[in-house]
């Protein structure tokens, strides 16, 4: 792990690293963002999205939080939402979980955690949705395992209910919405393969906010 100034010794190393390959890199850089996506993933220091992905900079627009929450309080995410869509125009929204998530083992003991107990309570939520089925997974980490694909796909559903993701996807046929976890025990990428049209046709019938 680097010391607190070697970190600006490696900046200085990876600038000279990317114009060495491209002397315009910082130039293009510095032009509008305009990028495909948007990821919503966990803060885990463990987990970052460019990296998972092989994308480089100015090609996802990303917000992280706690176990990758997608709350209609909270504003950070609802204004990344909101921008990332209306202004940037992304085409893809992506949640990505990840198993060993510590967010996700600390909802499910019944401890109280202090000031994380509001926060917790969102992934507390999705486990009593799913009680009967996580109940009958005897194996503990298998348990955990399959409260990150539910609760990434919880937060899914909380981002096709937002006004602004119904709107563009009817005018423009886009976002779509994705949910995905990463395996952090062997690197890959797990595609939950969620029905993006299935699921914006059930949300409508309560959630409808077109325009």
């Amino acid at each position: 792990m680097p010391t607190y100034e070697q970190v600006f010794e490696n900046n200085l190393a990876w600038l000279k690293e990317k114009k060495g390959r491209n002397q315009s890199f910082f130039e293009n850089l510095a032009k509008e963002q305009r990028p495909d996506y948007l990821y919503i993933g966990c803060s885990d220091s463990r987990v970052t999205a460019e990296d998972l992905m092989g994308a480089g900079p100015g090609e996802v627009f990303v917000h992280r939080n706690i176990a990758n929450l997608v709350n209609a309080t909270d504003l950070n995410v609802m204004s990344v939402i909101e921008y990332a869509v209306r202004s940037l125009e992304v085409k893809h929204i992506i949640v990505c979980g990840h198993y060993n998530c510590v967010g996700v083992k600390a909802a499910m003991q019944p401890v109280d955690m202090g000031l994380l107990n509001p926060w917790l309570r969102n992934i507390r939520d999705v486990y009593r949705l799913h009680k009967e089925e996580l109940n009958a997974i005897k194996n503990v980490p298998e348990r955990y395992d399959r409260l990150v694909e539910l609760n990434v796909q919880e937060q899914c559903i909380n981002v096709i209910k937002l006004a602004s993701v119904q709107q563009q996807y009817l005018k423009k046929g886009y976002p779509t919405v994705h949910g995905w976890v990463f395996d952090i025990r062997t690197g890959l990428l797990k595609d939950l393969k969620l029905d993006f049209v299935k699921l914006l046709k059930g949300i409508q019938e309560i959630y409808y906010l077109g325009d």
